[in-house]
């Protein structure tokens, strides 16, 4: 696999919930840490997602926001 992504991390997958439209996909990290996200029912059928498969989070942004309380 080559991908331009700067950040990508390596993970299995924790959780799983589909929705019509929508799944969550909870990524456990290979140091503890866990990282959601949100992909369309489509793309989690066609990747074959299921919990305990491991997988890539490939984050790439323009922007990354902070905020505070």
């Amino acid at each position: 696999m080559k991908i331009s992504a700067r950040n990508l991390l390596k993970g299995k997958i924790k959780e799983l919930q589909q929705g019509p439209i929508n799944a969550e996909v909870v990524v456990e990290l290979t140091n503890g840490d866990e990282i959601v996200a949100i992909v369309t029912r489509q793309s989690a059928d066609n990747l074959e997602l299921a919990v305990g498969k491991e997988v890539y989070a490939v984050i790439k942004a323009s922007n990354v926001m902070l905020a505070t309380d």
